[in-house]
């Protein structure tokens, strides 16, 4: 049956608005970010969205707005688990630095090292090319079967024959496939598959308990579902095979509660050492000594707005927008996760961290 545009974009509007106003509590209780963010959702018709705001590592606000489920008409919370997209490749890229800093992976160590039957031209990429995105791989190709399942070797054969775009450390451009690569380089290294490296490195020692590599198969609980918009109507987001929801790329389960142990972390040397976190946090310079025209460094976007130094990557994959945003020098991070492939998080983020910057809200 084929559902009324208006009534079902009315419908999610209408929803948006009488959960985010939730049952009166201090938590809940009306003010300027949460005025803000209805009408954002409203605006780009957001169903579910979950904000964090935190100072220093510690938590200002914590809260869901909307629903995690439509058709079960489950609110979002700060436990509400959302797809990462390529937020996760920040993840993957601490996992890689953790093991450079072990003295097992090189940041100037060629491709070939870890892929001897590699084609020729790796022999001139190396592994900080490609978590600077400037290894000159490109992205998935159009004839890629996103509903087939793949072992790590069709996917590196699958990689290998596509050519360089450009010359290694020339040119910056975004690449999927260099991230996917990484994480097969941390399997061959660890003789782990780099999402159980991750729980054991990363998650597990920080508490992030919810936090892991998708997987549609297994019970999870508070997992949302992800959305997208067709000619106005709201559908649910397209399956994919298992395979293509597990690279290293950013194939991520987390929530705004554990990224706000993530974040509380990084001003720490828990994890890394305060010279291998400021490095992913610089632009990675080319090989002619320029900075990349990117803003990229390992696993992060570095920007200035409005004066205020940035560290931050947006993420889209499923149904699912996300974003972090880290105001290094301001000790301020926001992140915005949604459940709608159309949304704008950064929009939210940017608006939401202006707020607090100005001293608007507290």
């Amino acid at each position: 049956m084929r559902i009324n545009q208006r009534l079902c974009r009315w419908a999610v509007v209408a929803t948006i608005v009488v959960w985010s106003a939730g049952p009166a509590s201090a938590a809940d209780q009306t003010d300027a970010v949460d005025d803000y963010v209805r009408a954002e959702m409203a605006k780009q018709h957001i169903p579910g969205l979950a904000l964090l705001v935190s100072r220093g590592g510690q938590v200002l606000r914590a809260q869901g707005y909307g629903l995690a489920n439509v058709e079960l008409q489950v609110p979002v919370k700060p436990e509400t688990i959302f797809q990462s997209g390529s937020v996760g490749k920040q993840f993957t890229a601490a996992a890689v630095m953790m093991l450079v800093e072990e003295g097992k992976i090189g940041l100037e160590d060629p491709l070939t090292k870890y892929f001897p039957d590699a084609p020729a031209t790796w022999k001139q990429v190396t592994i900080r090319e490609l978590l600077s995105h400037t290894a000159g791989f490109t992205d998935y190709p159009k004839d890629f079967d996103m509903r087939k399942d793949y072992t790590e070797g069709d996917l590196i054969k699958i990689v290998g024959n596509i050519p360089l775009a450009f010359p290694p450390g020339t040119r910056w451009s975004y690449s999927n496939l260099g991230f996917l690569t990484l994480g097969i380089v941390i399997h061959k290294v660890t003789g782990e598959f780099y999402g159980d490296f991750l729980q054991q490195r990363i998650f597990r020692p920080l508490g992030m308990r919810a936090t892991r590599i998708i997987s549609e198969a297994d019970i999870v609980p508070n997992r949302s579902a992800g959305y997208r918009l067709v000619k106005g109507e709201l559908k649910n987001q397209e399956w994919v095979s298992p395979t293509v929801n597990t690279p290293a790329d950013g194939s991520l389960y987390f929530s705004i509660a554990d990224l706000a142990r993530w974040d509380a972390a990084l001003y720490t040397e828990k994890l890394l050492k305060r010279s291998s976190l400021e490095q992913m946090w610089t632009v990675s310079k080319l090989s002619n000594g320029q900075p990349n025209s990117g803003h990229y460094g390992f696993g992060w976007f570095i920007e200035s707005k409005k004066g205020h130094r940035v560290v931050e990557h947006a993420g889209a994959w499923q149904g699912f927008e996300t974003q972090i945003s880290r105001y290094v020098d301001d000790r301020l991070t926001v992140v915005v996760l949604t459940n709608l492939a159309e949304a704008e998080p950064a929009t939210v983020a940017d608006h939401v961290a202006q707020m607090y910057l100005a001293g608007k809200v507290k």
